[in-house]
Protein backbone atom coordinates (compact mmCIF):
# COMPACT_ATOMS: atom_id res chain seq x y z
CA UNK A 1 0.00 0.00 0.00
CA UNK A 2 1.40 3.77 -0.85
CA UNK A 3 0.22 5.10 2.50
CA UNK A 4 -1.22 4.99 6.26
CA UNK A 5 -5.08 4.21 6.70
CA UNK A 6 -5.96 4.80 9.74
CA UNK A 7 -10.19 4.23 11.00
CA UNK A 8 -11.99 7.36 11.87
CA UNK A 9 -11.64 8.62 15.29
CA UNK A 10 -15.30 9.89 16.15
CA UNK A 11 -15.82 13.01 17.83
CA UNK A 12 -16.86 13.63 21.21
CA UNK A 13 -19.95 15.17 19.72
CA UNK A 14 -20.15 12.38 17.39
CA UNK A 15 -20.23 9.59 20.67
CA UNK A 16 -22.75 12.06 22.49
CA UNK A 17 -24.86 12.06 19.68
CA UNK A 18 -25.34 8.35 19.80
CA UNK A 19 -25.84 8.31 23.72
CA UNK A 20 -27.48 11.41 24.61
CA UNK A 21 -28.47 13.86 21.56
CA UNK A 22 -30.03 16.56 24.41
CA UNK A 23 -26.22 17.19 24.90
CA UNK A 24 -25.25 17.92 21.17
CA UNK A 25 -24.30 21.73 20.77
CA UNK A 26 -25.57 22.42 24.58
CA UNK A 27 -23.87 26.23 24.38
CA UNK A 28 -26.29 27.44 21.85
CA UNK A 29 -29.00 26.16 23.55
CA UNK A 30 -31.99 28.40 24.98
CA UNK A 31 -34.04 27.96 27.96
CA UNK A 32 -36.73 26.68 25.71
CA UNK A 33 -34.28 23.93 24.03
CA UNK A 34 -33.81 22.78 27.76
CA UNK A 35 -37.06 22.70 28.94
CA UNK A 36 -37.77 20.29 26.67
CA UNK A 37 -35.18 18.27 26.76
CA UNK A 38 -36.00 17.76 30.37
CA UNK A 39 -39.43 16.87 29.68
CA UNK A 40 -38.49 14.62 27.04
CA UNK A 41 -35.60 12.68 29.43
CA UNK A 42 -38.71 12.62 32.07
CA UNK A 43 -40.95 11.08 29.62
CA UNK A 44 -38.31 8.54 28.09
CA UNK A 45 -39.13 6.76 31.29
CA UNK A 46 -42.45 5.81 29.90
CA UNK A 47 -41.09 3.30 27.65
CA UNK A 48 -39.55 0.99 29.61
CA UNK A 49 -42.71 1.09 31.75
CA UNK A 50 -44.52 0.44 28.47
CA UNK A 51 -42.48 -2.88 27.95
CA UNK A 52 -42.98 -4.17 31.64
CA UNK A 53 -46.77 -3.49 30.16
CA UNK A 54 -46.81 -5.03 27.16
CA UNK A 55 -45.23 -7.74 28.68
CA UNK A 56 -47.24 -8.42 31.50
CA UNK A 57 -50.26 -8.42 29.34
CA UNK A 58 -48.50 -11.00 27.15
CA UNK A 59 -48.24 -13.09 30.18
CA UNK A 60 -51.69 -12.65 31.41
CA UNK A 61 -53.70 -12.93 27.98
CA UNK A 62 -51.53 -16.78 28.12
CA UNK A 63 -53.04 -17.82 31.48
CA UNK A 64 -56.43 -16.26 30.52
CA UNK A 65 -56.85 -13.37 32.31
CA UNK A 66 -57.06 -10.28 30.24
CA UNK A 67 -57.23 -6.96 31.53
CA UNK A 68 -58.46 -4.09 29.93
CA UNK A 69 -57.50 -1.27 31.65
CA UNK A 70 -53.79 -2.60 30.86
CA UNK A 71 -54.53 -2.35 27.40
CA UNK A 72 -55.48 1.09 27.86
CA UNK A 73 -52.74 2.38 29.76
CA UNK A 74 -50.13 1.23 27.26
CA UNK A 75 -51.84 3.34 24.50
CA UNK A 76 -51.61 5.89 27.81
CA UNK A 77 -48.15 5.84 27.64
CA UNK A 78 -47.40 5.05 24.29
CA UNK A 79 -49.01 8.36 23.16
CA UNK A 80 -47.79 10.47 25.84
CA UNK A 81 -44.19 9.27 25.57
CA UNK A 82 -44.59 9.87 21.43
CA UNK A 83 -45.79 13.31 21.75
CA UNK A 84 -43.03 14.17 24.24
CA UNK A 85 -40.35 12.28 22.03
CA UNK A 86 -41.87 14.66 18.90
CA UNK A 87 -40.70 17.98 20.44
CA UNK A 88 -37.85 16.41 21.73
CA UNK A 89 -36.34 15.82 18.33
CA UNK A 90 -37.25 19.01 16.71
CA UNK A 91 -35.21 20.43 19.82
CA UNK A 92 -32.15 17.73 19.69
CA UNK A 93 -33.05 17.87 15.50
CA UNK A 94 -32.74 13.77 16.23
CA UNK A 95 -35.62 13.34 13.67
CA UNK A 96 -35.32 10.81 10.45
CA UNK A 97 -34.06 12.56 7.62
CA UNK A 98 -35.82 10.90 4.28
CA UNK A 99 -33.71 13.08 1.95
CA UNK A 100 -30.28 12.66 -0.27
CA UNK A 101 -29.27 15.90 -0.88
CA UNK A 102 -29.58 18.05 2.89
CA UNK A 103 -26.66 16.35 4.09
CA UNK A 104 -24.28 17.84 0.91
CA UNK A 105 -25.58 21.50 1.41
CA UNK A 106 -23.42 24.23 2.94
CA UNK A 107 -23.87 24.94 6.89
CA UNK A 108 -25.70 28.72 5.29
CA UNK A 109 -27.83 26.45 2.90
CA UNK A 110 -29.42 24.06 5.87
CA UNK A 111 -29.60 26.42 8.32
CA UNK A 112 -32.32 28.66 5.89
CA UNK A 113 -33.83 25.06 4.59
CA UNK A 114 -34.03 24.62 8.23
CA UNK A 115 -35.63 28.24 9.20
CA UNK A 116 -38.67 27.32 6.21
CA UNK A 117 -39.38 24.16 7.43
CA UNK A 118 -39.84 24.79 11.13
CA UNK A 119 -41.59 28.80 10.41
CA UNK A 120 -43.23 28.39 7.59
CA UNK A 121 -44.47 24.72 7.40
CA UNK A 122 -44.29 23.05 11.19
CA UNK A 123 -45.28 26.23 13.29
CA UNK A 124 -48.58 26.56 11.57
CA UNK A 125 -49.49 23.16 11.81
CA UNK A 126 -48.72 22.82 15.57
CA UNK A 127 -50.55 26.07 16.48
CA UNK A 128 -53.57 24.96 14.03
CA UNK A 129 -53.20 21.13 16.33
CA UNK A 130 -53.63 23.09 19.04
CA UNK A 131 -56.28 25.22 17.96
CA UNK A 132 -58.40 22.00 17.27
CA UNK A 133 -57.07 19.73 20.11
CA UNK A 134 -58.33 22.31 22.90
CA UNK A 135 -61.41 21.99 21.85
CA UNK A 136 -61.18 18.23 21.78
CA UNK A 137 -60.05 18.05 24.79
CA UNK A 138 -62.99 20.61 26.28
CA UNK A 139 -65.36 18.68 24.63
CA UNK A 140 -64.12 14.96 25.98
CA UNK A 141 -63.56 17.17 29.85
CA UNK A 142 -67.13 17.98 29.41
CA UNK A 143 -68.29 14.79 29.18
CA UNK A 144 -66.19 12.55 31.01
CA UNK A 145 -65.04 10.59 28.43
CA UNK A 146 -64.05 6.85 29.74
CA UNK A 147 -62.87 3.94 28.03
CA UNK A 148 -64.96 2.08 25.76
CA UNK A 149 -64.21 -1.09 27.88
CA UNK A 150 -66.09 -1.34 31.19
CA UNK A 151 -63.06 -2.79 32.39
CA UNK A 152 -61.00 -0.29 30.71
CA UNK A 153 -59.29 2.98 32.03
CA UNK A 154 -61.84 6.07 32.09
CA UNK A 155 -60.43 8.94 32.81
CA UNK A 156 -59.93 8.89 28.77
CA UNK A 157 -60.50 12.94 29.26
CA UNK A 158 -57.22 13.20 31.35
CA UNK A 159 -55.04 11.73 27.78
CA UNK A 160 -56.89 13.65 25.48
CA UNK A 161 -56.31 16.81 27.84
CA UNK A 162 -52.45 16.29 27.56
CA UNK A 163 -53.07 16.55 23.64
CA UNK A 164 -52.96 20.25 22.98
CA UNK A 165 -50.48 20.35 25.95
CA UNK A 166 -47.94 18.25 24.43
CA UNK A 167 -48.41 20.00 21.09
CA UNK A 168 -47.96 23.14 22.97
CA UNK A 169 -44.30 21.84 24.04
CA UNK A 170 -43.77 21.17 20.06
CA UNK A 171 -44.41 24.94 19.88
CA UNK A 172 -41.83 26.15 22.13
CA UNK A 173 -39.32 23.46 20.77
CA UNK A 174 -40.29 24.92 16.89
CA UNK A 175 -39.65 28.40 18.18
CA UNK A 176 -36.93 27.80 19.79
CA UNK A 177 -35.28 26.25 17.04
CA UNK A 178 -35.81 28.84 15.12
CA UNK A 179 -34.14 30.96 17.08
CA UNK A 180 -30.87 28.78 17.53
CA UNK A 181 -31.11 28.58 13.48
CA UNK A 182 -31.25 32.89 13.25
CA UNK A 183 -28.62 32.90 15.74
CA UNK A 184 -26.63 31.65 12.90
CA UNK A 185 -27.34 33.90 10.28
CA UNK A 186 -27.66 36.83 11.84
CA UNK A 187 -28.70 38.91 15.53
CA UNK A 188 -32.04 37.14 16.67
CA UNK A 189 -34.95 39.72 16.86
CA UNK A 190 -38.49 39.63 17.34
CA UNK A 191 -38.42 41.21 13.88
CA UNK A 192 -36.30 38.56 12.17
CA UNK A 193 -38.35 35.80 14.09
CA UNK A 194 -41.87 36.82 13.01
CA UNK A 195 -40.51 37.02 9.41
CA UNK A 196 -39.11 33.59 9.97
CA UNK A 197 -42.57 32.29 11.24
CA UNK A 198 -44.77 34.42 9.46
CA UNK A 199 -47.57 32.19 8.53
CA UNK A 200 -48.05 30.33 11.73
CA UNK A 201 -47.92 34.04 13.28
CA UNK A 202 -50.46 35.27 11.44
CA UNK A 203 -52.56 32.27 11.90
CA UNK A 204 -52.33 32.09 15.92
CA UNK A 205 -52.93 36.26 15.42
CA UNK A 206 -56.16 35.25 13.97
CA UNK A 207 -57.19 32.73 16.05
CA UNK A 208 -56.70 35.15 19.34
CA UNK A 209 -58.64 37.97 17.69
CA UNK A 210 -61.72 35.45 16.83
CA UNK A 211 -61.65 34.50 20.24
CA UNK A 212 -61.82 37.56 21.89
CA UNK A 213 -64.64 38.93 19.03
CA UNK A 214 -66.29 35.88 20.18
CA UNK A 215 -66.77 36.15 23.92
CA UNK A 216 -67.15 40.10 23.43
CA UNK A 217 -70.04 39.10 21.36
CA UNK A 218 -71.15 36.49 24.24
CA UNK A 219 -70.88 39.40 26.89
CA UNK A 220 -72.60 41.99 24.97
CA UNK A 221 -75.27 39.77 23.87
CA UNK A 222 -76.22 37.31 27.15
CA UNK A 223 -79.44 35.99 25.25
CA UNK A 224 -77.09 34.79 22.16
CA UNK A 225 -77.10 30.83 21.47
CA UNK A 226 -73.85 30.37 21.33
CA UNK A 227 -73.69 28.69 18.10
CA UNK A 228 -74.91 31.81 16.32
CA UNK A 229 -71.97 33.96 17.55
CA UNK A 230 -69.90 32.64 14.98
CA UNK A 231 -72.11 33.88 12.48
CA UNK A 232 -72.24 37.57 13.80
CA UNK A 233 -71.07 39.82 11.19
CA UNK A 234 -68.30 41.81 13.62
CA UNK A 235 -66.62 37.85 13.57
CA UNK A 236 -65.71 38.52 9.85
CA UNK A 237 -63.13 40.80 11.07
CA UNK A 238 -61.40 38.53 12.66
CA UNK A 239 -58.84 37.89 10.12
CA UNK A 240 -58.19 41.58 9.33
CA UNK A 241 -57.35 41.87 13.02
CA UNK A 242 -54.86 39.10 12.74
CA UNK A 243 -52.83 40.55 10.23
CA UNK A 244 -53.20 44.54 11.97
CA UNK A 245 -51.67 42.97 14.90
CA UNK A 246 -48.74 41.46 13.47
CA UNK A 247 -48.32 44.21 11.05
CA UNK A 248 -48.00 46.17 14.17
CA UNK A 249 -45.44 43.99 16.26
CA UNK A 250 -43.79 43.59 13.08
CA UNK A 251 -43.16 47.78 12.54
CA UNK A 252 -42.35 48.16 16.12
CA UNK A 253 -39.95 45.15 16.28
CA UNK A 254 -38.17 46.78 13.12
CA UNK A 255 -38.09 50.07 15.16
CA UNK A 256 -36.46 48.74 18.00
CA UNK A 257 -34.00 46.86 16.36
CA UNK A 258 -33.20 49.60 14.15
CA UNK A 259 -32.08 51.85 17.83
CA UNK A 260 -30.76 49.10 18.98
CA UNK A 261 -28.19 48.87 16.33
CA UNK A 262 -27.83 52.51 15.93
CA UNK A 263 -26.78 52.58 19.96
CA UNK A 264 -24.35 49.48 19.42
CA UNK A 265 -22.44 51.56 17.00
Amino acid sequence: MSGETTGHVPSLEEVTAITDPGEMDRKSHLKGDRFVIRAGNVFAWLFPLLMVGIVTQVIMRKLGNNQAWLDDAQWWMYGIAMMAGFAYAITTNSHVRVDIFHAHFSREKQTRIELFGLGWLLLPFLILMFDVLVHYAYSSILALEGSDSPNGLHGLFLLKTTLPVMFALAMLATISAMRRFLAKLTTPTLFSLLLAGLPGFIFAAFRAAHYVLWWFVRFTQPDIKVRKIVKEPIMDNALWMGFALIALLLAASFILSRNRANRER
